[in-house]
């Protein structure tokens, strides 16, 4: 997903003046020919993640559109201030895209995992999340995230990734199997391994590429008239989104069970497949954990 961001960086920059890209250092490298074919609207501010959002805040005062990109954990974060103040509280728009999101680099340790951005940004009005499961989905929502006017959205991505993209409408849920015995509510990669997981199971799957605003029509309709038992499968802090889920469904009796990572951590670098594995989101724990709610 990466690699496709800065792949079609430069065509976006070609096609739109209005269009400006803050990096700290992270995939600078991989866009160094956009540099120079733009060097008023790619700015580099080093390994100063604070600043980058500031400039981005300033850039979008002046009217440009910027694009900030940088680690989930640098880019949410680490200058959580700059996008409160710089973005939100002086009124201004911006596309944030992140990397590195919960677990993509067990090897950079603490410091490079985030799976708390969404959460912390659910504590800011008027955001738009995007949370891709494929390349083709990325490429997709991102376009639409820069020709988005002046709004605040969260584009993130990730290694992990299923292995099919889905035709994903901006801020519509995807219905993938149907079922009746409840709802199983997929967030971005986890796709494959819910669907490996429900398999034989007569539950109704949604997929969500994106999670703000979210799309409680396409939840209610999937619940019938209740009562509603929804499992809810982020790739990110567990519970996120459990909260809309009850305003979605808040004139139904229902019961919701959200999975994800804890918050606890697991102090081993390991691998992604490891760390799902430990977070019960592999497929085999999956299939134990909704099993036993559904039942």
């Amino acid at each position: 997903m990466r690699d496709r961001f800065i792949g079609i960086t430069g065509e976006l920059l070609d096609q739109d003046p209005r269009l400006a890209v803050v990096l700290a250092d992270i995939s600078a490298a991989s866009l160094e020919a956009e540099a120079a074919r733009h060097p008023d609207r790619v700015v580099n501010v080093g390994i100063r993640e604070q600043l980058l959002i500031g400039v981005t805040g300033g850039l979008a005062l002046t009217g440009l559109r910027p694009i900030a990109h940088t680690f989930a954990s640098f880019l949410v974060e680490r200058p959580f201030e700059q996008v409160k103040l710089d973005l939100g509280h002086q009124g201004v728009g911006a596309v944030l895209v992140s990397a590195a999101g919960s677990y993509d680099w067990p090897a950079g340790g603490r410091t490079h995992m985030a799976p708390g951005d969404v959460a912390l940004l659910d504590t800011l009005p008027g955001w738009t999340v995007h949370v891709p499961g494929h390349p083709d989905e990325a490429e997709r929502l991102l376009r639409h995230a820069a020709a988005d006017g002046d709004e605040k959205v969260y584009v993130r991505l990730s290694v992990h990734q299923n292995a099919e993209a889905r035709p994903v409408e901006p801020g519509r849920f995807l219905t993938v199997r149907q079922g009746r015995r409840g709802v199983v509510l997929a967030v971005g990669p986890m796709l494959d391994a819910v669907l490996a997981a429900t398999e034989g199971t007569d539950v109704t799957v949604l997929y969500a590429a994106t999670v703000r605003p979210f799309d409680g029509a396409a939840l209610r309709a999937a619940v019938g008239d209740g009562p509603a038992e929804v499992v809810l499968v982020e790739p990110y802090l567990a519970g996120t989104s459990v909260g809309e889920v009850n305003a979605a469904l808040a004139e139904l009796p229902h019961r919701v069970l959200g999975l994800g990572v804890p918050k606890e951590e697991h102090r081993q670098y390991g691998t992604i497949p490891e760390h799902l594995a430990a977070y019960g989101l592999d497929v085999a724990g999956l299939r134990g954990r909704i099993t036993a709610f559904l039942r």
